[in-house]
């Protein structure tokens, strides 16, 4: 007692100068929502708290489950991509059932809307389905009601004194916090139909297999990185398979993880007011697109593109984009944690290799992922197909300087990641072996055609890739074939199965 007494009295000269400079410092320097090398979680008022989450299959389930799961939880809104699916979503009590351990949790509250993709055709929109007509439609055609389609769509008027008839669960409402859990070949044609509703302050959460999409999105959706929205890239790895008679239930079978990260965006010069474009007849009346200077960073314009090279602009982070990495990072069933831009892109393709084996593989094969266990003359393919997505990613020249570059995506190494994650999965059927059985389009060319384009940049040929690559694409076409050819008897479980998919 007397010691510790002593000690707090007798205080050290140093201690003291050291104490009173700091206070004398913090009294001076400006209040900081972020202390130095500690993240105070403030609550960001002005970022909105609503979720958007675009796909419904078993992984958007997943996410609009947890997130409706937690305390104190967001509101969610999930964006159908067929009107159809209204009526599903009615009948199964407006809920997402998520079936963990053989129990069962209903999870509603959810708000629901309807962005129909557009039509496209060799990379052409032929036709915008969306409720707002075009020009020339407007002027030769009128649109023609009925009084059982009032009762699901809602009177709305232009500033000409045009008048349409728009569905009920569509909405102009700008997105802020979205989510796409979608496969990568629907993500452009998805974000076309909701681009209108994007900002640059709002942010896109990608949680998708493969790579390469976000070229895609850049170039065909969002080609002005002045009004280009944030991005945060998942890797998911939560075992998830829905029941085919029902739309909105799926059981959780693999507890996982989720690797998130946020791709970085840099800082923007600021425009003057001379070159602030004028305003037009379509957001006069939108504050969010307004070209008028305002006090609410989430509605406010965006700068113009700075000149400065990209190794002297400063890293800027969305506060949307923290927001939503927060959000899922707080999710108990997620398993959510953030890394750093670089960690996060070589994890994708440790992922990448791993899917560009199991998933072709297994579909040529038609088994599951056990199947590739135990035989020499597979194990020789997989050692061919390796050598090829090896050599790719150690030339890649994001990664050069990286320490242990070699080591790290040697074909050693590759090869104990893949013999590892399918003995793991050995009961579960992949994702593309799944499409493939459904007649659906598959992701080989998000995968291994990845590594074919990235070995083409650097003059590497990879044959094996390729024509893994064809092959599953030869057979998704015959299953599809096979499929639409093939007529079920009439009161069967199969009819029955596929006229329900028709409706919708």
């Amino acid at each position: 007692m007397t010691f510790s007494h002593s000690s707090n009295q007798q205080k050290s000269w140093w201690a003291r100068d050291e104490d009173e400079t700091e206070t004398e410092s913090q009294e001076e320097r400006p209040p900081s929502r972020f202390a130095p090398g500690v993240y105070n979680y403030q609550p960001l008022s002005h970022v909105p708290r609503r979720i958007h989450v675009v796909g419904t299959g078993s992984i958007g389930k997943l996410i609009a489950h947890s997130l409706r799961s937690i305390p104190d939880p967001p509101p969610v809104t999930l964006i159908f991509h067929k009107t159809g699916l209204i009526e599903t979503w009615r009948q199964e009590n407006e809920s997402i059932n998520i079936t963990t351990d053989g129990i069962t949790e209903a999870k509603s509250g959810y708000d629901i809307e309807v962005s129909i993709p557009p039509e496209i055709e060799h990379g052409r929109i032929v036709k915008a389905n969306s409720f707002r007509p075009t020009p020339e439609e407007d002027e030769i055609s009128e649109v023609k009601t009925s009084a059982e389609t009032n009762a699901e769509y809602e009177k709305d008027g232009s500033e000409k004194g045009t008048v349409w008839w728009r569905p009920r669960y569509e909405s102009d409402e700008p997105i802020h916090n979205l989510i796409i859990c979608l496969k990568t070949y629907q993500t452009v044609s998805s974000l076309l139909g909701l681009r209108h509703r994007l900002t640059v302050n709002s942010t896109i959460c990608f949680l998708q297999n493969g790579m390469g999409v976000l070229d895609e999105v850049n170039e065909r959706v969002f080609p002005d990185e002045a009004t280009r929205p944030a991005y945060v890239f998942g890797i998911v790895s939560h075992g998830v398979h829905t029941d085919p008679t029902l739309n909105f239930s799926a059981t959780h079978a693999g507890l996982g993880t989720i690797q998130l990260g946020i791709m970085p965006r840099y800082k923007l010069a600021e425009s003057s007011s001379s070159d602030a474009p004028l305003p037009t007849e379509d957001n006069d009346n939108d504050d969010y697109l307004s070209d008028t200077p305002s006090l609410d960073p989430v509605h406010s314009r965006p700068p113009r593109p700075s000149t400065e090279p990209p190794e002297t602009k400063e890293v800027i982070w969305s506060t949307t984009s923290r927001y939503v990495l927060r959000t899922l990072t707080r999710v108990p069933v997620l398993c959510a944690v953030g890394l750093s831009p670089h960690d996060l892109h070589v994890a994708q393709l440790e992922k990448l290799a791993i899917n560009s084996i199991i998933n072709p593989l297994t579909t040529l094969l038609d088994g599951r992922n056990g199947t590739l266990l135990f035989n020499f003359a597979l194990t020789r393919t997989m050692r061919l197909l390796l050598a090829e997505t090896s050599l790719v990613l150690r030339s890649l020249p994001e990664l050069q300087g990286m320490p242990n570059l070699r080591l790290k995506f040697s074909p050693d190494r590759l090869e104990t990641l893949v013999v590892s994650a399918a003995n793991a999965t050995a009961e579960n059927v992949s994702s593309m072996l799944a499409d493939m059985r459904a007649g659906r389009q598959t992701e080989v060319e998000y995968i291994n055609g990845y590594i074919v384009r990235r070995g083409e940049e650097l003059g590497i040929r990879c044959a094996m890739n390729y024509l893994v690559m064809q092959m599953v694409l030869g057979k998704a076409t015959m299953a599809k074939q096979e499929i639409t050819e093939y007529v079920p008897m009439v009161g069967s479980e199969e009819w029955n199965s596929r006229r329900s998919r028709m409706k919708l």
